[in-house]
């Protein structure tokens, strides 16, 4: 079986890529343009496996490049969709961008599953879309708040887009993966988070402080109504949720569904604060963090953890990791990054 990877140059997307050619003898192709990802990426890989990946440049915003991947490839049989931007600072600058890109590429997307009459679609979706949540932990009937950033404002707009096309494409199945928060890296530690810039997500922010490649780590609010005043996120390990793609995309294969579109949270089920998250890196790593606090940032929720019981009745799928593990795998890609840099 063939299948399609766009963003596969990414974070999830690189260890979903990974996940496939350990777990399943598939052929895996990528669609990747490298705005916020690097080609290096194809070449750790192929380090870890020993496979070269076939990647498309192309900017998924453009319908008739995109199209092109489909014509050469006419036995694609199904498609996981990562290709999106996904930093919620820079959603709430520049939103105009996240709505373009995010929206534009799904929206390409689909209709070329359409027309190459392909019937089994991931979609990688994202916790946010709850907002501001009063019960938790949260399910996927629980009803969906206010957004608080464009970023999430896209990722509930792609559910919907998705929800419409399901109606009216019967026979093609497909799946929204809504995730906590990925960290974490490879086992081999030769592939992780590699933001381009300063890093947006906590863990990274948190290794390149350690290792002194950035100056200062905020801690964004010690005001929140929560145990430590600090934000309460569900922490999952990036590789745990490449594989919940692997079982979600073999479910629809075999069409062990009822429904032609699900939407399946990705979590532990554990709240930890960023404190807490910060604790378990320094006992790890035996180094101390003198990290600032400051104030609230926009777009930011205030807690959120999953309840992931369907994602275990449906896709026989439970987290390995905990955040010490988490932990300690994006610190020894850190090592291995900054020993190549020296």
């Amino acid at each position: 079986m063939k299948i399609l990877i766009t963003g596969g140059a990414g974070y999830i997307g690189s260890h979903t890529i990974l996940e496939v050619i350990e777990k399943t003898s598939w052929e895996v192709i990528s669609a990747d343009n490298f705005l916020r990802s690097s080609p290096a990426t194809f070449e750790r890989i192929k380090n870890i496996s020993n496979r070269q990946i076939k990647n498309y440049d192309v900017d998924l915003c453009n319908l008739e490049n995109t199209k092109n991947i489909f014509s050469e490839n006419t036995d694609i049989q199904g498609v996981i969709h990562f290709a999106a931007l996904k930093s919620v600072p820079e959603s709430v600058a520049n939103p105009e961008l996240y709505y373009h890109n995010n929206n534009e590429s799904l929206k390409n997307i689909l209709a070329c599953i359409k027309e190459f009459g392909i019937k089994n679609f991931i979609f990688s979706s994202s916790c946010s879309v709850y907002g501001n949540i009063e019960t938790l932990p949260v399910n996927e009937e629980s009803p969906l708040q206010k957004a608080q950033s464009p970023y999430a404002q896209t990722k509930r707009e792609g559910e919907e887009m998705i929800a419409t096309f399901a109606k009216e494409n019967a026979n093609i199945f497909s799946i929204a993966l809504r995730y906590f928060n990925p960290v974490g890296a490879h086992i081999s530690g030769l592939i992780g988070e590699a933001p381009i810039g300063k890093p947006d997500n906590i863990v990274p922010a948190i290794t390149q402080f350690a290792i002194g490649k950035i100056e200062q780590f905020n801690v964004f609010g010690n005001d929140y109504k929560t145990r430590d005043g600090s934000c309460i996120r569900d922490y999952i390990h990036v590789s745990d949720i490449a594989y919940a793609h692997v079982l979600a995309l073999q479910v629809l294969c075999d069409r062990k569904i009822k429904n032609n579109f699900e939407i399946i949270n990705l979590g532990t089920g554990n709240g930890v604060t960023v404190l807490e998250a910060i604790k378990a890196f320094e006992k790890v790593s035996n180094k101390k963090l003198n990290y600032k606090i400051a104030p609230q940032r926009a777009g930011d929720v205030e807690a959120i953890y999953s309840d992931s019981t369907k994602a275990l009745n449906l896709l026989g799928w439970k987290p390995k990791f905990n955040i010490e593990q988490m932990m300690e795998s994006a610190w020894k890609w850190q090592l291995n990054q900054s020993a190549k840099n020296q």
